[in-house]
């Protein structure tokens, strides 16, 4: 079966992976758009305006989503050219060779994962809001924190909906995206007039917190917050739109999630003196229900929230299980992975391993939030180094590929994108703003990179080049 063509032609009915192209313009669009906004908003806002203040946080989402929006230039242009599913997993392989492709692979595995089993960890956070009586059954203490049997069981359950939805086909799970994203921008409607008319600029204060050192702290959580938008091209092999639109796609939903962190920002400020807002559990839930004078409207908020995570959760599953089935099909994974659901179109035996993962998340507790925060920024940063440089490589080597959404200053770009990421990923070394916490960060970092070398070292070297995907598949065959 054939699957989209490289001059921008009309999309066919299947792809060559075996998915059913179902996804229009408006699936696309919610689907990366939900993946970026998810939970972090409501859970994180408080935290980032205590570090950096309203302007300096502000600051930090628009740099942000500049390196974003760069980075994700270069993706539109890929996945224009290679609108198949995998994304990175394709472009990596083409332009550097197996082992490249794997490492790039593997990193980004370990940061969607890490969206995934947060979300997992961040629904019964969020329950607790609406019912604060929820803790009951204690089961252990993880890093301090008390983990109980009812707040796990609420995690496992979403995980196990979440699972059983993208389990059964990608349709399903795009309508409900869509549902949940139009119900999250009416929230954001609601949050946006309630500043206008019961917010006070006097709560700006302080604007920029901690100088430089703190937008920096913001700064680098950016990377996990605007993740979402390369789910786009990991299901490209499912999208029925020509190759120039879904690059377009990827950049409009960036800069829609560029728009929405920064409206949070300032809206949240607005609501609350900044120490209620640094003291708050949501500190978002209560500027709604401050800026409304109803405790009703931090409900509505927060049933927002919930919204937001299960369209993250959602977008990811669909991520990372297209990422791991291509990983699989070309022989970089055990062929397991790889089976497309002969009734349902999906990659059911990827999409049971992340719901097991996701499963398993709330039993580490509420300090599981942090920990996936600052392991999987960094790992997603890795990739998109690897992906801008893949971009550059290809400019080089390939300049005849046909690339129906092409970059102008493609050059400029590039180099840009690929430095900016490398600047980021400095700052998650030691004694730098975003240093990994020992040791539970490092050791979610440091076994996820012990598994990845093992995996690697298995793979025969392929050099990049248009048929690298048929030399890795031929050179594994019978080792998987």
């Amino acid at each position: 079966m054939t699957g989209d063509t490289g001059n921008g032609g009309e999309a066919h009915a299947s792809s060559a992976e075996g998915f059913i192209r179902v996804l229009g313009r408006a699936d696309v669009l919610v689907i990366a758009f939900g993946a970026m906004i998810g939970f972090g908003w409501i859970v994180l806002t408080g935290e980032f305006l205590g570090d950096a203040g309203s302007l300096g946080s502000v600051l930090a989402f628009a740099f942000g989503g500049i390196v974003v929006g760069l980075v994700g230039l270069t993706y539109a242009e890929l996945v224009s050219a290679m609108p198949a599913a995998g994304g990175e997993h394709n472009y990596v392989l083409r332009g550097l060779g197996a082992r490249p492709a794997f490492a790039t692979s593997w990193a980004l595995v370990l940061g969607y994962v890490s969206v995934v089993a947060f979300e997992a960890v961040a629904l019964p956070q969020t329950v607790l809001y609406l019912a604060p009586e929820l803790p009951a059954g204690r089961m252990w203490s993880i890093a301090g924190y008390e983990v109980y049997a009812t707040w796990v069981a609420v995690g496992v359950v979403g995980a196990i909906a979440m699972t059983v939805l993208n389990y059964v086909g990608v349709r399903p799970a795009a309508v409900f995206q869509t549902i949940a994203v139009l119900f999250l921008a009416a929230v954001g409607v609601l949050l946006t007039v309630g500043a206008f008319t019961g917010g006070e600029s006097g709560h700006l204060e302080p604007l920029i917190t901690d100088g430089l050192g703190g937008v920096l702290t913001v700064l680098v959580a950016t990377p996990f917050l605007f993740v979402g938008f390369d789910v786009i091209p990991q299901s490209a092999g499912e999208i029925k739109l020509a190759p120039r639109k879904i690059g377009r796609l990827l950049v409009i939903s960036v800069l829609l999630a560029t728009v929405w962190y920064i409206m949070i920002m300032l809206t949240v400020s607005s609501g609350l003196p900044r120490g209620e807002v640094t003291n708050s559990e949501l500190s978002t839930a209560d500027a709604m229900a401050a800026l409304w004078n109803s405790p009703t409207m931090g409900t509505i908020l927060v049933v927002g929230g919930i919204a937001g995570i299960l369209t993250s959760w959602n977008g990811f599953m669909i991520g990372a299980s297209r990422l791991i089935f291509a990983m699989a099909s070309s022989g970089m994974l055990p062929r397991w992975f790889a089976r497309v659901h002969p009734r349902f179109g999906t990659p059911s035996n990827a999409v049971l391993f992340i719901g097991v993962l996701s499963v398993c998340a709330p039993l580490f507790g509420r300090e599981m939030l942090v920990w996936l925060v600052d392991a999987g920024s960094l790992s997603i940063v890795v990739a998109y180094l690897m992906v801008a440089l893949t971009f550059l490589v290809l400019r080089r080597r390939a300049p005849e590929m046909p690339r129906p959404f092409r970059v102008g200053p493609g050059r400029t770009v590039g180099v840009l994108a690929l430095v900016l990421s490398l600047g980021m990923a400095v700052l998650f070394l030691p004694g730098l703003p975003a240093e990994l916490v020992w040791p539970y960060e490092w050791i979610i970092v440091g076994l996820w990179l012990i598994a990845g070398l093992v995996l690697v070292f298995r793979l025969p070297r392929v050099p990049g080049g248009p048929d690298a995907e048929e030399q890795l598949v031929s050179a594994t065959r019978g080792k998987r």
